[in-house]
């Protein structure tokens, strides 16, 4: 060990022993961000922290600033529990972690036995996306912190999480249709972009919010920022112009946009004619999409459609700011789709300040690449098998009818890692049925979930900062290392993981310990594991940025120029979503439960809905047990614009109800004019069983459908509904 690991190791110790000390380089703990922090410890506690100057993502956010209140919370979960009441009771007695892992794995295979190694399924959520454990468990060339393989020797194909109804219908099952590669693999060039497009998405309140930051320093140097939103959020305050634009129908946007392009000849003829298939196609499908038209959808007023077109263009470059805004229509893939092809026929991918494609390499990174069993398929494949392909994992919207009817075979035992399923899935009651019916349910958290309460065994989790691992950005590559020691008798996710593999009888394929995992992954790497424990603060590693690396043979397997579709090109008309049956064309599909497609029911319900905007003191369900943040937003708002307010009777800081067909939630009302007239904002993450007690009553889910849905991707609609504000009346909240 060199003397500069040595001296932050000594360090660590030292703190340890009982004596301050200051200000170790490590990276943040809260959450799989992998923001580079100095970490003050105090006696062998973490105290604060504060951003790691020199690191690519020097960020402390708000949930960071905290991390002493959330590492040390009274309510975090120290020793390893098992069901002694009814389920849903919330009853438990505290066991030893051998009681537990020899009772889970003698019912796992009493399961197995009696139903089917199928029967078994994982879901893994926010909190057990630590990203050193997707080289030891996801599935082979999967990069999805929610994929893991932990069941695939066991004989079970269903490992689930996150990427059932987050990220992946952008990443995913947009991206590979239509340039062959995730957008995971891509990374917008703010450094270098003359014009930034914010499209459906809030920078400020990522976690973390590293692309903010980069945005504004372009608007400093001189870029033009747009912001495409139906809520002046943080980002659009700080921009130059915001466009106001109805929910859900972004891809009309999209398509006349495009429509605007080819009619005033502003496309990039050379990039069009070589590298885009379906550009013939395309054009004749837009024309419908007139100015007018599109105004007449959007609500977006026609010269802000020609206006923003052109400047796209033109720019010279033009980059994209987007996330999973766009994912939760009825034609999300497709939306997103067409934001795509438009940034290809305006030649602004992978150039300098455009959208920028990593170059095809052999990963650094060593992997067990464990595959999943090839006779059986994962539940909702019958359904939505693109996901599944793509994904090698379950579409979980889909489990309920596995659970409650054995639709297309039981599923009897789920283990739930840092997730919180009814807080974040559409119909809670539905899922309480549903959790309520297993044989066997396993949380493993930091703290107790609302899932928990219906758990036969709840197992303790560390944060990162009591955890040994690594982190990965483009380029750059840092150890973790443990700075606190673990709480109660908490233990990592990886722990947890392997030693569940172990009493199932297959511990051996997996490293068998942190320490091993980050020698097993990082054997091979080009920087070294003895530099990278001598220099705690990080290294990059990499060759220079090169464009137009589809030119010269850098995005394909096989080394040819192109993209790594079947074609070679981008494809606007996607070959695999017509192998898939599927339109081709990013086709755009008016939102079902909306004011256009079903004008009776908004007579009844005039507002559009939309959840899931995210605030700076939460990671959805995710610290609103934690006073000190609970007092940035002590309550759940909804959002509404002061003229559907006045016409309502409503005042600011009333307590209303949102009501849609489904359900009534109580929200605090925020009434502003930072939203479009007509729709209106609720914030998501209410429900859990320790949260300040406005939040714990305010599952929005509770007015979301879980059978209206996105037919590509699986994902349910919980941006583009219709609901009705109202005084509160003598109705109590469905929670």
């Amino acid at each position: 060990m060199s003397r500069e690991a040595e001296r932050t190791e000594a360090s660590i110790m030292s703190a340890r022993a009982a004596r301050s000390i200051d200000w170790i380089p490590g990276i943040c703990g809260i959450c799989p961000g992998g923001c580079g922090v100095e970490i003050k410890l105090v006696d062998g506690k973490l105290d604060r922290i504060r951003p790691l100057k020199g690191h690519p993502q020097g960020i402390v956010c708000a949930r960071g600033a905290h991390s002493k209140n959330i590492v040390y919370s009274p309510l975090r979960l120290k020793y390893p529990q098992m069901r002694v009441g009814e389920k849903g009771e919330g009853k438990f007695k505290r066991i030893t972690w051998d009681e537990a892992f020899d009772r889970i794995a003698e019912k796992l295979l009493k399961i197995k036995a009696d139903v089917g190694p199928e029967a078994v399924m994982t879901y893994v959520g926010r909190g057990g996306f630590d990203n050193s454990l997707i080289d030891p468990f996801a599935p082979p060339g999967i990069n999805s912190s929610s994929a893991k393989s932990l069941l695939f020797p066991f004989g079970s194909p269903n490992n689930a999480g996150a990427n059932s109804i987050c990220n992946t219908s952008y990443t995913v099952t947009a991206g590979i249709p239509t340039f062959g590669i995730s957008l995971a693999a891509t990374h917008p060039d703010f450094a270098d972009a003359k014009l930034i497009v914010v499209w459906g998405a809030n920078p400020a309140t990522d976690s973390p919010p590293a692309n903010f930051g980069k945005i504004l320093q372009a608007k400093r140097r001189g870029a033009r920022i747009i912001v495409i939103d139906h809520r002046r959020s943080e980002m659009a305050r700080a921009a130059h112009e915001w466009i106001p634009i109805r929910p859900g129908t972004d891809g009309a946007l999209a398509l006349g946009m495009i429509n605007a392009v080819i009619e005033q000849d502003l496309f990039d003829r050379e990039f069009v004619e070589r590298w885009v298939l379906g550009f013939d196609e395309l054009r004749e499908y837009v024309r419908r999409f007139t100015p007018e038209e599109v105004e007449r959808i959007t609500k977006v007023p026609r010269q802000a459609v020609l206006d923003t077109a052109r400047a796209i263009a033109t720019a010279r470059h033009a980059t994209l700011s987007m996330y999973t805004g766009l994912e939760y229509t009825n034609s999300g893939v497709q939306n997103l789709r067409a934001v795509f092809s438009l940034y290809a026929i305006t030649g602004n991918l992978d150039v300098p300040g455009g959208i920028v494609f990593h170059r095809h390499a052999k990963s650094p990174y060593r992997r067990t690449n464990i595959a999943p069993p090839a006779d059986v398929k994962p539940i909702g494949y019958d359904k939505f098998p693109l996901f599944c392909d793509l994904t090698k994992s379950a579409q979980f919207m889909e489990t309920p009818r596995a659970i409650l009817e054995g639709d297309p075979y039981p599923i009897k035992a789920l283990i739930v890692d840092g997730a919180s399923i009814l807080t974040c899935y559409p119909d809670p009651g539905l899922w309480r049925r549903c959790l309520a019916a297993l044989d066997l349910l396993v949380v493993a958290d930091r703290f107790k979930t609302a899932d928990a309460q219906y758990a036969d065994f709840v197992l303790p989790a560390t944060t990162y900062y009591e955890n040994s691992s690594y982190q990965k950005h483009h380029g750059f590559i840092q150890l973790r290392r443990r700075v606190i020691e673990p709480l109660g008798e908490a233990r990592s996710d990886y722990h947890i993981f392997v030693e569940l593999a172990r009493r199932l009888g297959y511990g051996d394929l997996y490293p068998p310990n942190e320490e091993a995992s980050i020698e097993f992954v990082l054997r091979d790497h080009p920087v070294g594991l003895e530099r990278l424990r001598e220099h705690p603060e990080g290294i990059s590693f990499g060759k220079p940025e090169e464009y137009r690396k589809y030119e010269q043979g850098m995005l394909r397997a096989d080394g040819q120029p192109g993209f790594p579709t079947p074609s070679g090109k981008v494809e606007i008309a996607s070959s695999l979503l017509a192998k898939y049956g599927h339109d081709a064309l990013p086709v755009y599909v008016e939102p079902l439960e909306g004011p256009l497609a079903d004008p009776a029911l908004a007579e009844r319900f005039p507002l559009v809905l939309n959840t899931g905007a995210r605030i700076q003191s939460t990671f959805r369900s995710q610290h609103l047990n934690i006073p000190a943040l609970v007092k940035m937003q002590p309550e759940p708002h909804v959002m509404i614009h002061c003229d559907d307010a006045l016409a309502r009777g409503i005042v600011e800081g009333e307590r209303v109800h949102v009501v849609t067909p489904r359900g009534r939630v109580a929200f605090t009302a925020k009434v502003t004019d930072g939203v479009i007239p007509g729709s209106v904002e609720v914030n998501v993450g209410g429900g859990g069983p320790q949260q300040a007690q406005a939040w714990r009553e305010a599952n929005a889910n509770y007015l979301t459908d879980p059978d209206n849905r996105d037919p590509i991707s699986g994902f349910p609609v919980l941006k583009a509904l219709l609901c009705e504000v109202e005084k509160i009346k003598a109705f109590p909240n469905q929670t």
